[in-house]
């Protein structure tokens, strides 16, 4: 069996005691409490995920963030977020307002008539399903052609589907 993980000691034992006490919220508790057991146990990272009820692995996590950054290593955010954005959600938001301002005036606004303007903004080539991915994020929706003509007269359409030859 792997033996316990070892904490750095950023903190002495009183210090990790009222860092601990003074968490900010049951997360962030849950998080230093794992610190914690993992230095007073010593306990194994199964061991503390048992108790508090979390995955070994996140325990493993939380020891590394701690050893690596010290008591602000378990402040990080997580993952998620636009880390692979090509533009900002601001820039992002100017270029649907104009595509919009020309959709209002009667243009046909497609995804593939919208990408050379797209990447010429860009200054890079993108895929067609970034486009669509861009328009989606700004609730934009595809809307497509109605089943039957706006004019159209809909009793002649039942009377040449009951005589139609085919």
């Amino acid at each position: 069996m792997k033996p316990p993980a070892q904490i750095k000691p950023w903190l002495t034992v009183e210090g990790l005691a009222a860092w601990v006490e003074d968490a900010p919220d049951r997360e962030a508790y849950r998080r230093r409490l794992a610190i914690w057991l993992t230095h007073i146990g010593p306990f194994h990272a199964q061991q503390v995920a048992t108790m508090l009820r979390v995955s070994r692995q996140a325990v493993w996590l939380w020891v590394a963030q701690y050893n690596k950054h010290g008591p602000k290593g378990l402040q990080r955010r997580g993952r998620g977020g636009r880390r692979w954005s090509y533009l900002s959600v601001s820039q992002e938001e100017r270029l649907v307002r104009r595509l919009e301002e020309r959709a209002s005036r009667g243009e046909v606004a497609t995804a593939p008539r919208l990408l050379p303007e797209v990447q010429a903004k860009l200054g890079r080539r993108v895929s067609l399903g970034y486009v669509y991915k861009l328009l989606h994020r700004h609730g934009w929706r595809k809307v497509g052609p109605h089943p039957h003509h706006v004019k159209g007269d809909e009793q002649r359409r039942q009377e040449f589907k009951k005589n139609s030859p085919l």
